[in-house]
């Protein structure tokens, strides 16, 4: 592969920009399934200056980084559009927060099933298999299914 292009993993992620000998060369973007994008200016498939973007709109910042730190618990949509009214929670960036499935917890970039240790995309497409210490973090920290909020229904 030689000059400009495009190429799509076998992960859904897309590279392009420019190629030389079969690997990223000079200005290239990495276009993840989830939306977020990976702008660089590659040596012989490595990036050597780059910027990641999330599909909302943040864009990440290896220093100084203090999104959602333990001073500000925003999500990214919350300092963009404002808080919610008093009584009314966000659970994710996403409002309203994808529905997780039964048994499942929502990772970041997709489902988890603890009984096959399987994550797959939100269009439930698979994604992959998860180790030790992805289970492990998935478990202690992620959304579960069965947290999910019940709203208040006054009598009738």
């Amino acid at each position: 592969m030689e000059g400009q292009g495009s190429y799509t993993l076998p992960t859904g992620t897309e590279y392009r920009g420019a190629l030389r000998d079969g690997m990223f060369e000079g200005e290239g973007e990495l276009i993840f399934p989830n939306g977020g994008r990976y702008r660089a200016v590659w040596h012989r498939g490595v990036p050597v200056q780059g910027k990641y973007t999330f599909a909302d709109g943040l864009q990440y910042k290896d220093k100084k980084w203090h999104y959602c730190d333990g001073y500000d618990r925003r999500f990214y949509t919350e300092i963009c559009s404002g808080l919610k009214p008093p009584g009314t929670s966000q659970l994710t960036n996403l409002d309203p927060p994808k529905k997780i499935p039964e048994g499942c917890y929502d990772c970041g970039d997709g489902f988890y099933n603890p009984e096959t240790r399987v994550i797959v995309d939100y269009k439930l497409r698979f994604l992959r298999n998860a180790d030790d210490d992805e289970h492990e973090w998935i478990i202690r920290t992620c959304r579960k299914a069965w947290d999910e909020t019940i709203e208040h229904k006054p009598k009738p």
